[in-house]
């Protein structure tokens, strides 16, 4: 394989728990959905999971990245702040937007300091960043492929889900690693549909997962922030 041809391993890193944006301290309201009995096995998490890359908060981020990785090349400052106010105002709940703009500040602030080829000057600088808008655009400024990085992120997002089920009990880690392999060919399909879509495809049904998510912010004992 040459060179060219080659995975961009910057995904790799990006997307790694290793990266310090704090995903682990977020379960997406995966938490309350546990502790209301909606998710109990690794079937159930599958489907859980599975209905936000069809139809949910997972599907609309690909579709915000997309974007952003269009939008990124241009430096068109005023559009990716447009953009940016969207992603945040699509968040269904206070730790929902605390979640995707605080990963996405620290996301920015992480290729800033560290990744110069993927730094997007033209982000709005000094506040939160929608976490798809933040990769988006750094997958656009470094010239990875659209495909590829929506994949990733699909993928990056079930990893982290997988991650607070096993943390909060309901699978081991065995489940964990079968619900990621049975999740992998909706990541695919999520990043084909999402590299050819456009803002007005935005929108999601993922009601539960919704509704999980106001839950949890009066749950009374919890591991998580979402």
């Amino acid at each position: 394989m040459n060179e060219a041809a080659a995975f961009p391993l910057q995904l790799l890193a990006w997307l790694s728990p290793a990266f310090p944006v704090g995903a682990f301290a977020y379960s997406h309201g995966l938490e309350s959905a546990v502790d209301d009995g909606l998710v109990r096995d690794a079937d159930g998490l599958a489907c859980w999971i599975g209905d936000l890359l069809r139809h949910g908060s997972a599907r609309q981020d690909a579709v915000l990245a997309a974007e952003a990785w269009r939008l990124a090349p241009a430096g068109d400052r005023n559009a990716l702040a447009e953009l940016n106010d969207l992603g945040l105002a699509l968040a269904p709940s206070r730790e929902r937007r605390l979640e995707t703009g605080g990963t996405g500040r620290a996301f920015a602030d992480a290729i800033r300091g560290a990744w110069p080829e993927g730094h997007c000057s033209a982000l709005p600088a000094g506040e939160d960043v929608a976490y798809p808008v933040a990769f988006g655009a750094t997958a656009g400024t470094a010239a990875l492929p659209l495909g590829a990085s929506l994949e990733a992120l699909a993928l990056g997002f079930v990893a982290n889900l997988v991650s607070a089920a096993v943390r909060l009990g309901p699978i081991g880690q065995t489940d964990g690693q079968r619900v990621t392999a049975m999740l992998l060919p909706e990541a695919r399909r999520l990043g084909a549909v999402a590299a050819g879509s456009t803002l007005d495809d935005l929108g999601a049904c993922a009601l539960r997962s919704d509704v999980a998510a106001l839950r949890h912010e009066t749950l009374y004992s919890r591991l998580f922030r979402s």
